[in-house]
């Protein structure tokens, strides 16, 4: 079957003109989804959605082909990438958005440490201590903490920040 050429017989619904056709394009269709969907495992199944889309409608899209614009094999190619990203948003917008699935979900139960950290005195500043303090021990959040202290926000976040850096030093250190 020539390239560029769709026969009458493939758009007249006849079974070996179908099967001759995707012998030929498949590879095509299967690399141009991969293209659009690299290291995903239903790549099959996205070049499956292409030749249906082909099929569609008594051949509704394959009849729409006009040789003067492009080669049959650069359309299929366009078309096999629309149909794969199409595919690809429709996924997407069936999975369910972590808002709406219940917070029993995802409860764990609370561990308690088996004994508690501590510290060497030295180690963080008694601003340092407070915030990470009221963080982890009273689950309080940045803009709670601003206020009981009186300071900015972005303090409180710097302050736990370079707390972090110190405590990761120190057990590092200590682990080595």
């Amino acid at each position: 079957m020539p390239r560029d050429v769709v026969p009458a017989a493939l758009l007249n619904g006849d079974r070996a003109a179908w099967e001759a056709f995707v012998r030929q394009f498949g590879g095509l269709i299967v690399a141009a989804v991969r293209g659009v969907a690299p290291g995903r495992g239903d790549i099959e199944d996205l070049a499956q959605d292409v030749f249906v889309r082909l099929c569609k409608d008594d051949f509704r899209l394959l009849r729409s082909y006009d040789p003067t614009r492009a080669g049959l094999s650069t359309w299929l190619t366009i078309v096999a990438r629309s149909t794969a990203r199409d595919a690809l948003r429709r996924r997407r917008a069936e999975t369910v958005p972590l808002d709406a699935v219940a917070e029993a979900q995802f409860a764990v139960e609370a561990v308690e440490p088996v004994q508690k950290l501590k510290l060497p005195e030295a180690l963080l500043s008694p601003r340092q201590r407070e915030i990470l303090g009221m963080i982890y021990d009273r689950d309080m959040d940045v803009a709670e903490i601003a206020q009981a202290l009186g300071i900015d926000p972005q303090t409180v976040r710097s302050a736990h920040h370079k707390a972090m850096l110190k405590l990761r030093a120190h057990f590092k250190a200590q682990l080595q």
